[in-house]
């Protein structure tokens, strides 16, 4: 791939190596560690099944550390699966592989569920005796974490039928998803596109590439969208009938505890935003429309280049050097354990048909260290996409020091390192940049990256929250999902963008709906954070790098009130909020200024 500022070929974009988890879907090591498994926690149920209440203070803290090794190795297959799977689900011998794979993981670690069921049901004067003894104080944070859902706890027979039953129930479902989107094929110019590519198309400079990639898409997922439908469907159904028995009360509670965050906390984030659309994404898009010299913008060019933008492209080793710079300015230690991810093909940024659309980091185990994977096309957003999974990375590898039971940070946590990577790879090139023509691209990229981050998000959010209350009453018809898409989208995009029904399905292909649902509203909170954050961290806060460092490193140990006050923040201030969002209000104010 040659571009514009590098006229040397181009280093062939990295794939990753997952020797470091094991050589191959044969290796020894892999077929120990199952060995190991079934042994292992043989063991461990003979010596603590039953018996948990009448341990004392050291005695739990011997079975939390057995625990923890097992879950590291379970964590260890389970990350092997995945990763080979993202790198090409196309491949059905591999597909086989990981289905049998999670089915032995699944027969394996149903023995151990007791664990913490049996925690759970510890009274809580008998468990926090036993939490003071110094070898079982550190594990405090994990045992916490836990306890908040033993008010949803079902009986032991019960959840081991559940959890033996998720390989061929919702995870099924979710592989039905993956396969389904990864075969799908987008005709543009007589040239077959994935699903990635097609969506890079949707940010090409000519308009008509635009509008014939996002029909291409509209015709593909209405191809599918029987199929597509019943996943939504069945999906939302099993979520109802397991929260039900749970009881929990509305559909994102699930969610919100897992988050660490109350349902009243989320709800008024939403309502902020909600709130903020006019001020945000409508003045934006009217901003742009009058740049485009239109009343109405088309949807396939919401994330158009604007005009006067040269579609500068960035080949891989400048987009190495910007992130890498941008961090190092920063603090040197994250650029260093950035730098290694290059160093040490921990990378996957290669495009090609069969693998995983987007970009994500996969934290794997802290044993080992986590990989990154992208699709790298040389666009601007691609960089601040690398910027943004290498914040993941680098907090997954400084928060690893927690182990395996403790670094994992809720997701209203884990967006922090990855929003604050972009703002700062933005921040460096927007500073190095000289032509004001260029700032004003730059700018506005930044600013449809943040709605794209804050408002469409929250959007999204809604969408989840209205089909699953309305999926109670009976499915829903893919034109009634149809419905409730256009009607999130007309309210938070405004009437500046020209919405048809062929943007009607395009409900169908955002994956967080299916894998992790009400995931989304995670990014909002997290821009909003980073932005009140970044502020603390612009006006020279004393020790800023330092007290960072060490909100990544306390990985899933200290809740969100803990965190920030160091910064002097409270996220239950609604101002807090307020000031998030007029970060990116702010920048729309210069972007109109300089129009």
């Amino acid at each position: 791939m040659n571009d514009a500022g590098d006229t040397d070929p181009q280093p062939e974009l990295p794939t990753w190596s997952l020797d470091d988890l094991y050589s191959g879907q044969e290796a020894p090591e892999l077929t120990a560690d199952l060995e190991w498994l079934r042994a292992e926690i043989a063991n461990f149920r003979t010596a603590y099944e039953g018996r948990l209440v009448q341990l004392n203070g050291a005695g739990l803290a011997a079975a939390i550390r057995a625990f923890e090794a097992i879950s590291e190795r379970l964590g260890r297959v389970l990350s092997y699966v995945d990763l080979l799977r993202a790198g090409d689900i196309n491949d059905t011998a591999i597909g086989r592989f990981a289905q049998t794979t999670r089915e032995q993981v699944t027969d394996i670690s149903t023995e151990i569920l007791f664990f913490t069921l049996e925690l759970n049901r510890i009274d809580d004067d008998v468990l926090e005796r036993k939490m003071a003894d110094p070898e079982a104080a550190p594990y405090a944070p994990w045992v916490r974490d836990t306890r908040v859902f033993r008010n949803h706890q079902l009986s032991d027979d019960l959840e081991k039928l559940l959890h033996e039953k998720i390989v061929t129930g919702r995870n099924a479902w979710i592989r039905l998803f993956n396969e389904t989107m990864s075969d799908m094929c987008f005709e543009v110019d007589g040239k077959e596109n994935t699903l990635d590519e097609i969506l890079n198309l949707l940010n090409a400079t000519e308009g008509e590439t635009r509008k014939s990639a996002g029909y291409a898409l509209g015709r593909g997922l209405i191809n599918n969208i029987r199929t597509l439908t019943l996943i939504t469907n069945t999906l939302a159904k099993d979520k109802e009938i397991e929260d039900q028995w749970r009881g929990y009360p509305n559909p994102v509670s699930y969610r919100n505890l897992a988050n660490h965050v109350e349902d009243e906390v989320i709800t008024a984030l939403v309502g902020s935003v909600r709130h903020s659309f006019g001020e945000l994404s409508h003045r934006y898009y009217r901003l742009k429309a009058r740049w485009f010299g239109v009343d109405q913008l088309d949807w396939w060019d919401r994330n158009a280049p604007i005009p006067g933008d040269n579609d500068r492209r960035y080949s891989w080793n400048e987009a190495r050097e910007l992130v890498l710079d941008a961090y190092r300015g920063f603090a040197p230690e994250i650029s260093e354990i950035a730098g290694r991810f290059f160093a040490e093909s921990w990378i996957d940024a290669l495009p090609r048909r069969g693998k995983a659309p987007g970009a994500f980091s996969h934290p794997t185990v802290p044993s080992v260290h986590p990989y990154v994977l992208v699709n790298h096309h040389g666009h601007a957003r691609d960089v601040m996409t690398l910027a943004h999974e290498l914040g993941h990375g680098v907090h997954q590898v400084l928060a690893a020091g927690q182990g395996a039971l403790m670094a994992e940070t809720p997701l209203t946590l884990a967006e922090t390192a990855s929003v604050f990577g972009e703002m700062l790879t933005f921040r460096a090139m927007l500073a190095r940049e000289t032509d004001t023509e260029c700032r004003r691209v730059l700018l506005a990229g930044k600013v449809e990256d943040m709605i794209n981050t804050v408002v469409r998000q929250v959007a999204f959010h809604q969408f989840e929250t209205l089909v699953h209350t309305e999926r109670v009453g009976g499915e829903l018809s893919a034109e009634r999902l149809g419905d409730i898409w256009v009607e999130v989208q007309e309210e938070s995009l405004g009437p500046a963008l020209r919405l048809d029904d062929n943007y009607r399905p395009f409900w169908a292909y955002i994956p967080h709906f299916i894998h992790a649902p009400f995931y989304v509203y995670a990014y909002a909170f997290g821009d909003c954070l980073v932005n009140s954050l970044y502020g603390v961290f612009a006006r020279g806060h004393d020790g800023f790098q330092q007290k960072y460092l060490d909100l990544l490193r306390a990985g899933g140990t200290l809740r969100l009130r803990e965190l920030l006050a160091p910064f002097s923040l409270d996220a239950s201030d609604p101002e807090f909020w307020k000031r998030g969002l007029s970060v990116i209000s702010g920048f729309i104010d210069e972007l109109e200024g300089a129009s």
